[in-house]
């Protein structure tokens, strides 16, 4: 019994940390989803006009940077409000699109089923306390040649007049389903140990809630009849 003394003292050491990096996450996550939709509101509020794609990668990828070189420190969590809350300002606008389009029951509709998604997947993960981290390569090459096709297509179409039909929501539906396929792999990675700073598993853990909303707005306005 003694010589599994140490083993089971690092195996619980190891529970309690998970459960920690666990409650962080979550708690960070709630804090940051409420800024960001107070953020969403008051771009909705006075009415701003639609941000440039442009500057939605400029400040997508220049906080991202400066998240991970923070992340050890107080300042990773401002920087992280302060990433949630430009993506909350930049959603605000397009929200107030489907609002005119399709009624803010859509958008109700769009939360509703990102929040059931995020439950119902993360739950699984940690009931189950299943490997989905097995996916890791799958969700990169997918995230990576939705990123290009949606580059290439926003230069198509911004300077050569591309038109793609279907295009919108077929990026759509792909989104929806890797986002949900990295709530498994996300929650995963952090309850087998992989992911231990709470600030990156938070940024990570938003970003696929923020896109799979956005998509989903997306789908249920086109099934509405309003896109």
């Amino acid at each position: 019994m003694q010589s599994n003394s140490p083993v089971i003292e690092r195996t619980r050491g190891q529970s309690i940390e998970v459960n920690k990096v666990l409650k962080n996450t979550y708690l960070l996550l709630s804090a940051t989803l409420l800024f960001s939709g107070a953020m969403a509101g008051v771009a909705m509020a006075l009415n701003v006009g639609f941000i440039p794609f442009w500057a939605y990668l400029i400040g997508l990828f220049g906080m991202t940077f400066l998240i991970h070189k923070t992340a050890n420190s107080a300042m990773g969590i401002v920087m992280t409000f302060v990433f949630t809350g430009f993506l909350g300002f930049y959603a605000g606008p397009i929200i107030n699109y489907y609002v005119s389009t399709g009624g803010a029951n859509i958008v109700v509709q769009a939360l509703a089923g990102t929040g059931l998604i995020f439950f119902a997947l993360s739950g699984y993960v940690l009931k189950t306390k299943k490997d989905f981290t097995f996916m890791r390569g799958f969700l990169f090459t997918g995230v990576t040649v939705v990123f290009f096709a949606i580059i290439f297509y926003y230069i198509g179409s911004a300077f050569f007049g591309l038109h793609i039909s279907g295009f919108s929501l077929a990026i759509s539906a792909i989104c929806v389903i890797l986002m949900s396929a990295f709530i498994l792999y996300d929650t995963s990675s952090i309850i087998r140990g992989e992911e231990t700073n709470y600030v990156l598993a938070t940024v990570s853990m938003y970003m696929n809630i923020y896109v799979l909303f956005m998509h989903l707005l997306n789908l249920l306005s086109a099934l509405s009849g309003d896109d």
